[in-house]
């Protein structure tokens, strides 16, 4: 799992059937004190995160497979949780 800033949405007009209907956002990885950690990846994401929303993201394939509902997606990274920023 790795903490996340969303960049922005994107569409694909032609892409792997396990990804019909699913939303695709641009990510940028951080780090340490928010710096950039990598270059800027795509994810799915059923979750509903918006531009400038900090997300935790995973690689794990299997999670992926359960999103599509597809055994076979291209798909690598997921977003998996929204993190709060609010102070208490």
């Amino acid at each position: 799992m790795q903490p996340a800033i969303v960049l922005g949405s994107t569409h694909a007009t032609v892409k792997h059937e396990s990804l019909v209907g699913m939303r695709l956002v641009v990510l940028q990885p951080i780090g340490v004190a928010d710096k950039a950690d990598g270059p800027p990846l795509v994810a799915l994401d059923q979750l509903g995160s918006r531009k400038g929303d900090r997300v935790m993201i995973t690689s794990d394939g299997s999670y992926a497979r359960e999103a599509c509902r597809h055994d076979r997606t291209p798909a690598r990274w997921t977003v998996i949780g929204l993190i709060d920023d609010t102070d208490s």
